[in-house]
């Protein structure tokens, strides 16, 4: 059976509807980095995801190619992420999309390196026709963090970050933006398939104990 990294990490992956303290280990994923509404047709977001998982999934199946990546396993493709802030802005101001900075990534297993990256970017260059040079492989050490599973649309997401919020100033926590940690999001709903009133979100906010 495929290695599920939803299943076999929940605590990361499938929260409660309520805020919780976690540690969240290092990771690498594939990246992609840019600027603006990510609801823009054929923007730079849309561009991105398409690069992110052609990539993916040219890793996944590199079992079926001449190229053998050592310590290969069979996994299922983690689900979408991303990170967003806003220049000048305190919180988040959906009002205005196209200010939004984000590194949108899909987490890679640990058996994948930096050769085997530059080899499924070659690949999915050259097969897929698509150019994959924005590219990055990169390690994400989140460490002290503060999640909860948001239900529905993203628009509707300051009431979720107001209790978290209000949960850490409960417990003696604050938000720790200021180390250059991010407002992180894992999309667990198929945007496309599911109606927004039922999509399913982790957020996770960069904590430090006061």
């Amino acid at each position: 059976m495929a290695f599920d990294f939803k299943k076999e990490y929940k605590e990361f992956y499938m929260p409660k509807n309520k805020p919780e303290i976690i540690t969240v280990p290092k990771a690498n994923y594939i990246t992609v980095r840019g600027v603006g509404d990510p609801n823009e047709e054929g923007g730079a977001y849309k561009t991105a995801i398409g690069v992110l998982y052609a990539l993916a999934y040219t890793l996944k199946m590199s079992y079926k190619t001449d190229y053998k990546i050592e310590g290969f396993y069979q996994y299922v493709v983690p689900p979408l992420e991303g990170f967003w802030w806003q220049e000048g802005t305190e919180g988040i101001d959906y009002s205005d999309k196209s200010s939004f900075h984000w590194i949108s990534v899909i987490r890679l297993p640990d058996f994948v390196t930096q050769k085997d990256f530059y080899w499924a970017v070659k690949t999915a260059s050259e097969k897929k026709r698509l150019d994959c040079s924005s590219a990055e492989m990169i390690t994400v050490d989140e460490g002290l963090c503060v999640q909860i599973m948001h239900l529905g649309a993203f628009d509707d997401e300051l009431q979720t970050v107001a209790l978290m919020d209000r949960y850490l100033e409960e417990n003696g926590y604050t938000n720790d933006f200021e180390s250059g940690r991010l407002h992180h999001e894992i999309y667990m709903s198929d945007a496309r398939k599911v109606p927004a009133e039922r999509w399913k979100t982790v957020i996770r906010h960069p904590i430090r104990k006061i």
